[in-house]
Parts: structure tokens; C-alpha cells; sequence
């Protein structure tokens, strides 16, 4: 059947498969791929306008170090026995080389014959260490994520905050605290009285986190749809409003979907309004660059302007991927993510999370190999793609993208941060594309002999090229097949042919998300959209001036 060639308009199917696209955010998505980008917030710059947030746990334990609650605190599903393969409680094992102190588990030795020890959170020198990683990598603040502190865990807890407090001073890194609602039935008059008795003293030290010369207070859970939130509206404006009165800057972590009311509950809007800043929940939400870029389009523009219109600033959650669930992509997953968002102008990235090693969404340094991880059970290291990764990469990578930010390197849509330090292997972004007219990979035809031809069934070297960054959000595109530059090639009536040693104005290609995270690739050359002529039987030729069913591909960064 041949495929009708059509433009993407509002009520088209590809955006009613993915949810409303109005054709202003389309028009706007273009307009951001390219150029300069800025900072663009209701609040000037402080402690967390501006600046890259990890959300941090610390809430590791073990027997023996000194900790009220006296258990395997989150390393084992029941913490009074110590983690092994039936009751480990994580999906990633931590690299263990820089801690002063390790506490035996029962999980076989590592494959390299090190001991399988594990960190406690409540060893100042642990909380230590991970400021100075912090520092090193240019992590600005901590959200130090505060559970129900009336329960068991509330002395260790109160802790914890000590101890992130004395180790923010000595880096020279802001905190603040972030309550999480979960389960905690009487948060409406406990959480005041935490706040009031315990966690407001914090606010002398000079680490902890202002915005607008208040001090920073997040609340994270209002309006989730599900039993271990199960608080009403009015009870959640009551306490945001208190927070407010004492001077408080009010950060709210919210559903991914605060601003359209899916899966949130009736009526919290308005409470999401009173927030001084929004930072949607977006774990489980993407795993892949599709997913990613299809959300940037469909929410997270349209969250953005929502926020600009009411004085709100706008801080979207960053994740590196899930490691046990290979969404990493080597870095790629979470680059997509700093650049989009980058080029959006939003207020600052909420990184989540720093240690949680629980989900495996952890940037902290984390078993490079197999060989680094206990020989009795299955972990997934950072080479699990097959790329080898340091591991700090994470932190690196978190680094740059703050840098990208922050202005201090330019937009781009190229990964620059080696997995390895001082190595080029894994540095270069690969990518392919497929045509949605047949499913297809783009080739480098005859060993990049031919024009480009979307006619191959499987991924090899012909099919691969590097993206490389032509400057002011273009790319460029190196072939595999004979390390030449993709071109316009002027001589053979404006097809795409792999045979350039450099990169001009023939060269240089944007790459403009559609709606459902497929592209339309946009030729510098004549600024014409790039087509799969002839229902993809013919070769690519930039020639079309709006996007229909022949210029729709599917990029595949591995």
C-alpha cells in the first residue's frame, strides 16, 4: 500500500497517537533547535534557579555503624539480615574504592576478588565523599530527601541532615530539604512541626539552600493518584500556604502530568499554582531517546509556558536510565534529556537521583564491570551496552550537562563527555536513521559510492554514522562506510552522498522533533526538509518545505 504524503497539523494521527501538539509548540520546537539558548525563569538566579539538583537519599545502613535504626537500611529487603542474592534490595552495586569503611554483606566476593562490602550512609566520611564528588563535578545543591520523621527511621534521619549539613559546609555545596508524603498519614500537622522544631535551624548554615533570599522547602507527592498519598487538595494548599507564611521558597515535586490531570487527583491545580517552583516526577516515565524527545514536544514545552504565564519556575527532572533495565545508552539518554531541556530554557535540572542505587537511576559511581561486582549474583555494570564506562562517568556527564546550562559550553546535541577520561572510545554519538515509509535504514550506498537509500533491513557499518556537531545546534554526519561527510551533493541533483573531508554549508543538517519522538532531518544547504523520494525507492534528497509521510524518520542513537 503506498503511504499518502501529508503534513503534521493539529488533529493529525500521528498527533492524536501522542497526545495534543499545538502547531505553535511545533513551530517553537524548531525555532529552539537552533541558535543561542538562555536561562528563562520567573526568579533570578540562586541555589537552585540556575543551577543542577541531585536529589539524595542517604539512606544507606548497616550494623555496626552506629546508626538508630541499626539494620541494612535499604541494601536488603529485610534489614535485619545482610544482603545476598535472595533478599537484595538494589539493582546496581556501588563502586566501593573511595569509602573509608565497608560492611561485609553475605554476596560472594567480587569476581575481581575484592570483598563484597557495602557503604553506610550515616559514616560522616561516606556523606563526605559524596560532596566531594559533588564538588568535583560541579553539582551545585542536594535535595536531602526527608521521609516521615515521626516513624522508626526519624532518628537516623534527623542524623543524616547533620551530617549533610557539615559535609555541604566543608564542599562548599548547597542542601535543603526535600519531604517526601509517602505513606505518611499525618503530614499535614507533622511535617509543620519538623519543620517548626527540628529542620528550620538548618536554614542558619550557610549552605543551606535560598532562592530569593528564602530558604528552599520541597514537598514532594502532592496530588499522586495512588493509596500512600491519598491527601486531599485542601489539606495540601493548607500546607503549602503555611510554608509560605514562614518565609519559605517552596519547591513542588509533582506528577509527571500535573498540568493536563492525568492520573492526579481532583482539584490540585490550583495547589500546583501556589508552588514557587514545579519539578515533575519522571522515573518510569522515559527509558528511551524517543521517549525523551516525544516528551520534550508533547509536555514539557507546553509545562514550560504554563509556568512562564503564572511566575513559576519550571525545574523538569533529569534521569540517567535505569541500568538493570539498559535504558543508558551509554550516556546518550541522559544527554538528549540536558539538551532538550537545555535549549528550553527551563530553570534548572532536578537530577534524579545521585544514589539510588535502589532503582538504579544512581549517578554515583558505580561498577564500571562484572568483574567489580559480586560473582553470586547478575548486576549490571556501566559496560553493560558494551562500551566501557569509568565510574564516575555519570558525575562527568552530570557536570557537562550543567555546564551546557549554564552557558559555559554551547548547545549541543552531541554527547561531549568521554566515558573513559582521556579516551575517544565511546566519545562519538552513532547514529542511524530508519524511514517510516518502509521501515527501513538510511545506507551509505557501494561503500558511500551512491546517494544515501533507505533500503536496508539490519544495522551495519553502512548503515552508522557519527554525529558531529556543526555548531549553533546543527550536525553533521560522518559515514561508517568511508569516514566522509554527508553532503547536498550539488552535482547529482541535490541527493545526500557520503564524500565530503569536511564540513561547509552543504554539510550541516538540523535535526526537528516530530510529534511520537520521529524527526524530519532539515538540510542547511537550501533549508528544505529532507525526503524518502519515490515511497523510499528513490535516493534522499532535501526538497520538500514542510514535513509529510516521506520525510518522517525514526533516529536511532545507540
Amino acid at each position: 500500500m503506498s503511504i499518502t504524503r501529508r503534513t503534521f497539523l493539529l488533529g493529525s494521527a500521528a498527533a492524536a497517537a501522542t497526545g495534543a501538539v499545538n502547531a505553535s509548540a511545533l513551530a517553537r520546537a524548531a525555532m529552539q533547535t537552533h541558535g543561542a539558548h538562555r536561562i528563562s525563569a520567573a526568579s533570578g538566579p540562586g541555589d537552585v534557579v540556575g543551577k543542577v539538583s541531585v536529589g539524595y537519599q542517604g539512606w544507606f545502613a548497616a550494623p555496626g555503624d552506629g546508626a538508630p535504626i541499626n539494620g541494612w537500611w535499604h541494601w536488603s529487603k529485610d534489614w535485619g539480615r545482610p544482603p545476598d542474592p535472595a533478599y537484595n534490595a538494589i539493582k546496581s552495586w556501588p563502586d566501593m574504592r573511595e569509602y573509608a569503611r565497608g560492611y561485609p554483606t553475605n554476596f560472594a566476593p567480587l569476581r575481581n576478588g575484592q570483598p563484597a562490602t557495602l557503604f553506610s550512609s550515616y559514616d560522616q566520611d561516606t556523606v563526605d565523599v559524596h560532596f566531594r564528588w559533588m564538588q568535583r563535578h560541579g553539582i551545585d545543591t542536594a535535595a536531602l530527601q526527608r521521609f516521615n520523621p515521626v516513624s522508626g527511621e526519624g532518628p537516623t534521619r534527623d542524623a543524616m541532615a547533620a551530617k549533610v549539613r557539615q559535609a555541604a559546609e566543608r564542599y562548599q555545596r548547597k542542601f535543603y530539604i526535600m519531604y517526601d508524603v509517602s505513606g505518611w498519614t499525618q503530614m499535614r500537622t507533622q511535617m509543620k512541626e519538623d519543620w517548626s522544631n527540628k529542620m528550620s535551624a538548618l536554614a542558619a548554615s550557610p549552605a543551606y539552600a535560598r532562592q530569593n533570599g528564602k530558604p528552599v522547602v520541597c514537598i514532594w507527592g502532592f496530588g499522586f493518584d495512588d493509596d500512600s498519598r491519598s491527601f486531599h487538595a485542601a489539606e495540601c494548599a493548607e500546607v503549602v500556604a503555611w510554608f509560605k507564611r514562614q518565609g519559605c521558597y517552596v519547591i513542588g515535586g509533582v506528577p509527571t502530568r500535573w498540568r493536563t490531570g492525568e492520573s492526579v487527583r481532583p482539584d490540585f491545580l490550583p495547589v500546583f499554582d501556589q508552588f514557587d517552583m514545579i519539578s515533575p516526577w519522571m522515573i518510569g516515565v522515559i527509558g528511551k531517546i524517543p521517549d525523551a524527545d516525544a516528551f520534550w514536544l508533547s509536555v514539557n514545552i507546553a509545562d514550560k509556558d504554563y509556568c512562564d504565564a503564572r511566575g513559576i519556575d519550571y525545574q523538569p527532572c533529569v534521569l540517567p536510565g535505569d541500568l538493570a533495565e539498559h535504558q543508558r545508552a551509554h550516556g546518550n539518554f541522559m544527554w538528549r534529556q540536558f539538551y532538550n531541556l537545555a535549549r528550553l530554557g527551563v530553570a534548572g535540572f532536578y537530577i534524579s537521583m545521585f544514589d539510588e542505587y535502589n532503582e538504579g537511576n544512581q549517578i554515583a559511581k558505580t561498577a564500571e564491570t562484572l568483574n567489580d561486582a559480586p560473582g553470586n549474583f547478575n548486576f549490571a555494570a556501566l559496560d553493560e551496552d558494551g562500551i566501557a564506562c569509568a565510574s564516575d562517568y555519570y558525575l562527568r556527564l552530570t557536570g557537562d550537562g550543567g555546564r551546557m546550562l549554564k552557558g559555559a559550553l554551547a548547545l549541543t546535541p552531541v554527547r561531549p563527555t568521554a566515558p573513559v577520561s582521556g579516551s575517544s572510545a565511546g566519545l562519538a554519538t552513532v547514529l542511524s536513521l530508519r524511514s517510516r515509509v518502509n521501515n527501513r535504514y538510511v545506507v551509505a550506498e557501494s561503500n558511500g559510492a551512491e546517494p544515501l537509500i533507505a533500503n536496508r533491513d539490519a544495522l551495519g557499518p553502512w548503515e552508522r554514522f557519527d554525529m558531529v556537531d556543526a555548531g549553533g545546534g546543527d550536525i553533521a554526519l560522518l559515514s561508517h562506510t568511508n569516514a566522509k561527510f554527508v553532503t547536498v551533493d550539488a552535482t547529482r541533483q541535490n541527493a545526500l552522498i557520503a564524500s565530503r573531508d569536511s564540513v561547509g554549508a552543504r554539510e550541516r543538517f538540523l535535526v526537528e522533533i516530530l510529534p511520537g519522538g520521529a524527526i524530519a532531518l532539515r538540510a542547511r544547504a537550501n533549508d528544505r526538509y529532507v525526503t524518502a523520494t519515490n515511497e523510499a525507492k528513490g535516493p534522499l534528497i532535501p526538497t520538500a518545505t514542510q514535513v509529510g509521510g516521506w520525510e518522517v524518520f525514526d533516529l536511532v542513537i545507540s
